[in-house]
């Protein structure tokens, strides 16, 4: 029947995420790592296809780009239901990426309407008159006020998406929810009428959710964090675009080594690497001797290690050490050198026969995917809400891959991602 749903993800952690919450449903999912390749074997066609980007702090112009060529190839394989999947903090500056992109998304598919609901209340993410709350927290109130890269000093979602977009953004809340999908269409209906293209939603516990995913699945785009596809499998199978003819996925034995690579500097990862360091071996790079001294300290370091040992490299810091690293190699640089340290170690990783891999952060999922060489996952289980194990062919061998957004999973993560796959 082809693609049921096709989504495309500012990040690759995030694209896991989304993936995760899909494959609850069953039904396969698909993972494409980056732009499919012009003239690549699309392989067999998955009811669920994500493309994982790597667009959430790039160039607004690129990130337009990219994510009209992945919504090119979604619509040339029979996808007509759009998904744009960003983080559930709405990682994003003035200028983008994620209104431009939606923008950009909506004028291709015809659209003149679409909607906004990063909230995920399983994890804490919640969305009320207009303002997203990390816990108890104002968005501008989290650690997320400190994010190396896209600092949210603002918890108010219509003024942080404004200043995006050409269109006029509006506000269906939580007041509307509460009555019904028929109620919330109302409202859409009547924004629209006022020439409001772009609205955010009010959202605080997963039965908002499955209403909202209701009143909007037959606009061409929707967007949002992960957790508001949840309740679209049902909606589709229930409409017919879904049937037991599209089959279920069946993970792969993995056997090997094990590694645990973290970039990631959230609140919630730094509480990871702490627990697991008192059980595994660990090296922390630091991004001022990478850049003048490279990876060889860490790789000696590696090569000591026994593949089926518990082990970490981390760059996780505390905020003050990350500013002082940027201070003096620049944002970018000091982003770029920790990436392509652990993107050079997970290669070689792999060459002492290390297979399972969990990676923390989601520009590092980036890197370390890349330099992999892995272009397709299949979606296996969830670890913890919203990080899927998954799975890729390197080089004929079955790896697992845990991709896991930086404030996803309980402080055990690391240690949890392993025995859940021993165990699967």
């Amino acid at each position: 029947m082809g693609i049921a749903l096709g989504a495309i993800a500012d990040d690759f952690t995030g694209a896991t995420d989304l993936a995760g919450l899909l494959a609850r449903s069953g039904y396969p999912v698909s993972l494409r790592i980056g732009l499919p390749r012009e003239g690549e074997d699309a392989g067999e066609i998955s009811p669920f296809e994500i493309i994982a980007l790597k667009c959430r702090t790039t160039a607004v112009e690129s990130a337009v780009s990219e994510t009209r060529q992945a919504l090119a190839w979604l619509r040339a394989h029979g996808a007509d239901r759009i998904y744009w999947k960003y983080c559930s903090t709405f990682d994003s500056t003035q200028k983008g990426n994620i209104g431009p992109v939606a923008e950009a998304l909506m004028a291709d598919l015809g659209a003149t309407q679409t909607i906004y609901c990063p909230a995920f209340p399983e994890n804490g993410r919640a969305i009320f008159m207009g303002h997203l709350f990390v816990g108890e927290q104002p968005l501008d109130e989290s650690p997320m006020k400190d994010h190396p890269l896209t600092p949210m000093r603002d918890s108010s979602l219509v003024r942080l998406l404004a200043p995006q977009v050409k269109g006029k953004v509006g506000l269906a809340n939580r007041l509307v929810v509460a009555r019904g999908f028929a109620a919330l269409k109302a409202r859409l209906a009547a924004l629209q009428a006022e020439g409001t293209s772009h609205v955010i939603v009010d959202a605080v516990a997963d039965e908002d959710l499955a209403v909202i995913a209701e009143a909007v699945l037959d606009l061409p785009l929707i967007t949002g964090g992960s957790a508001l596809a949840m309740p679209l499998p049902r909606l589709l199978a229930a409409a017919g675009r879904l049937t037991a003819e599209n089959g279920e996925f069946s993970a792969p034995r993995v056997a090997g080594g094990q590694i645990v690579l973290s970039g990631s500097c959230s609140a919630m990862t730094r509480k990871q690497v702490a627990s697991y360091s008192e059980s595994a071996a660990s090296f922390r790079l630091d991004p001022l001797r990478l850049s003048s001294e490279g990876i060889a300290e860490a790789s000696a370091w590696l090569k000591t290690q026994a593949p089926d040992a518990p082990k970490l490299i981390y760059a996780t810091a505390e905020p003050e050490d990350v500013r002082r690293a940027q201070e003096v190699l620049g944002v970018q640089q000091a982003g770029e050198v920790v990436e392509q340290a652990l993107a050079a170690l997970a290669r070689e990783a792999f060459d002492l026969g290390i297979r399972r891999f969990v990676v923390a952060g989601g520009e590092t999922a980036g890197a370390v995917t890349s330099a992999l060489g892995v272009h397709r996952l299949s979606v296996g289980r969830e670890i913890a809400p919203g990080v899927p194990w998954t799975f890729a062919q390197i080089d004929g061998e079955a790896v697992a891959m845990a991709l896991k957004s930086g404030n996803f999973g309980a402080e055990t993560f690391f240690g949890d991602a392993f025995r859940h796959l021993e165990g699967a």
